[in-house]
């Protein structure tokens, strides 16, 4: 099977297209480095990995890469953390609508005149940003006010698209919403600004990747956003990664929508402790709180039991053990002057 994914240079992209590869697939890649600029990736020489670099709101290109692929797994989006999100606000809404419009326009077409079986959306836990249903399932995206960032709005959008798509041309699709994903391989956005927290410069405005930095650039006591209880569920990429895939080869995934996240809760005061307790093994965990930004979702916990009963599906990598893998790959970003 071979499979086109756009946005393939991206952090989600990385590990997908790692697994991918590692499970057999042909692999299509199409970036257009905007976020990090270029990449070097472990499987850039893979005999079966094919990388493009171009605009995923070229449609005409997309047709062209897309004409002999059994699938389509959109991921190329603007995206970034939550000061992202003020800082972007019309662009992620207008960039996005662009690249998605594009997307389906190719693959509508190569469902029609082609061999293309189903589009793969990217979505993001961020749809159900006003939700007050908790655990939250796939669903209550009907039943919740609509996201209040343009972000969080568009990410919806493109569900409705796939809607859309199958109702008027279609197109089998499958919807994916990732929720926190964490792990290596993010890096300073070209775009982002220079962000303090306390006396540290931050380069990514996502919670992990930025507490592991401050603790690690000796700040004491710690700054985090907000008092510390909102609850997240922190998904190793990887494990994302292997849920993508069986979106992709399950016949249960056609025409259905799935959070792919973790079952375990952490608060980021937890999360905070775990990441000082493995960098200042005998020092006192203190910490002080400083104003959070306007979109910071104060509670986000995903059902999980759809994924798991269709397609067998568990993101089982202990945070612990994530943390043991980000926090010397940052250590080893900061002495490269990345971070």
């Amino acid at each position: 099977m071979k499979i086109l994914v756009t946005g393939s240079a991206g952090f989600i992209g990385g590990y997908l297209v790692e697994e991918l590869l590692a499970n057999g697939y042909e692999v299509i890649g199409i970036d257009n480095y905007s976020k990090y600029g270029k990449v070097q990736r472990s499987y850039d020489n893979h005999p079966k990995y094919h990388f493009i670099k171009g605009d995923a709101k070229d449609v005409d290109l997309l047709k062209l890469l897309i004409s002999d692929c059994d699938q389509i797994v959109a991921l190329a989006a603007m995206i970034g953390g939550i000061s992202y999100f003020h800082k972007f606000a019309y662009d992620l809404l207008a960039e996005n609508e662009r690249i998605t419009a594009a997307t389906f326009d190719a693959a509508i077409w190569a469902f029609k005149n082609k061999k293309l079986a189903k589009i793969n959306v990217l979505s993001s836990s961020m749809v159900f940003e006003s939700t007050d249903i908790f655990p939250t399932p796939e669903g209550a995206q009907f039943k919740s006010p609509p996201p209040l960032s343009t972000y969080g709005f568009q990410k919806l959008a493109t569900e409705y698209f796939a809607k859309g798509a199958y109702e008027q041309y279609g197109l089998p699709y499958t919807i994916i919403r990732p929720f926190n994903c964490v792990g290596i391989g993010e890096g300073k956005a070209l775009c982002d600004e220079d962000i303090y927290s306390g006396n540290i410069k931050l380069a990514l405005s996502h919670v992990v990747p930025d507490l592991v930095q401050k603790v690690l650039k000796g700040q004491d006591p710690l700054h985090i956003l907000g008092n510390g209880n909102q609850i997240r569920h922190y998904t190793y990429g990887a494990d994302l990664a292997k849920g993508i895939r069986l979106c992709i080869e399950k016949k249960e995934a056609i025409n259905e929508d799935f959070n792919l996240s973790t079952d375990k809760s952490t608060t980021v005061l937890e999360l905070a402790k775990m990441i000082w307790d493995k960098i200042n093994k005998d020092k006192p965990f203190r910490y002080v709180s400083e104003q959070p930004y306007k979109y910071d979702v104060q509670k986000r916990v995903p059902d999980v039991s759809k994924a798991k009963k269709l397609l067998g599906f568990v993101a089982d990598t202990p945070l612990d053990v994530v943390l043991d893998e980000i926090i010397p790959w940052i250590k080893k970003q900061i002495e490269l002057g990345n971070m």
